[in-house]
């Protein structure tokens, strides 16, 4: 949607703009298959995984197809600085997946090394679609930049709200248990604001660390985070970076795509799944 809106403020072939949005799609789609079968998860919006389903060398092998099949729609656009963007972006994503695999947690309880991490994991993407869906429709430069740079804080906004309803969202809703990040030893925002209050705890870490004994622990050291205020810090900042991505659509005209953009923007914060 957000390749597609950014389109429209210009002049854009819609079938490149098609071929463009089918790319970004099957990019996101890829990269959700290799990240459930490197999690091991089996189940995925209450879903079983496709690793649950094919086993782990059938999908690593659909998730490359899907890569190749997305630089095939990207190639369709026939622009080069899109197609540059497109692998720019698949690299971004790839190694921040590479880099949070490979190291150590010395470090992981900052918020700068949480921001890189959800940069390249989530906020890559969405600079990337509303940057090249502007390139596309051959947008002025500075607008390219807003564009990207709305995709960008519209991006960190969501990974944030995403990261809060793993310990507040429904579980039916979600499609897997509450506080699926700490039983993967994954430090998202709420813990880091945690953990920074209260550097003694032990109920916390031996779930991020994974020597918890049962479901009754993590549920302990959900209930925690969620009394301790990381929540309402976490929301706050979600807040703060939403208001920057309206921020970045000042310059753009006031037409029903940047309202598009504005409603949606609205419903990154907003959203309960």
């Amino acid at each position: 949607a957000l390749v597609l809106v950014s389109t429209k403020f210009y002049s854009c072939d819609p079938v490149k703009a098609l071929s463009l949005a089918a790319a970004v799609e099957m990019l996101h789609t890829a990269t959700l298959i290799h990240d459930d079968l490197i999690d091991n998860s089996l189940f995925r919006r209450g879903n079983p995984t496709l690793n649950a389903s094919w086993g782990d060398e059938e999908t690593v092998l659909a998730g490359n197809y899907l890569f190749a099949r997305a630089a095939t729609f990207a190639a369709e656009t026939e622009s080069v600085r899109v197609v540059s963007i497109f692998a720019q972006t698949l690299m971004s994503i790839c190694g921040g997946e590479l880099k949070q695999t490979l190291d150590s947690d010395e470090g992981h309880l900052t918020r700068g090394y949480y921001y890189q991490r959800i940069y390249s994991k989530t906020a890559s993407l969405f600079a990337a679609s509303g940057e090249m869906g502007a390139l596309l429709s051959e947008a002025p430069e500075p607008k390219v930049q807003a564009l990207r740079d709305y995709g960008h804080n519209l991006g960190v906004a969501f990974q944030i709200v995403d990261d809060i309803l793993d310990f507040v969202g429904n579980e039916g809703d979600l499609g897997k248990p509450i506080g699926s990040d700490l039983r993967q030893g994954i430090i998202t925002l709420p813990t880091i604001y945690f953990l920074q209050a209260h550097p003694e705890d032990e109920a916390v870490t031996r779930v991020l660390s994974g020597r918890y004994g049962g479901d009754d622990e993590v549920r302990t050291a959900v209930e925690m985070i969620k009394e301790s205020g990381a929540i309402e810090s976490s929301t706050a900042e979600a807040k703060r970076f939403a208001a920057r991505s309206r921020d970045a659509l000042s310059t753009l005209p006031h037409n029903e795509y940047r309202q598009a953009m504005l409603d949606l923007t609205d419903f990154v914060v907003e959203r309960r799944k």
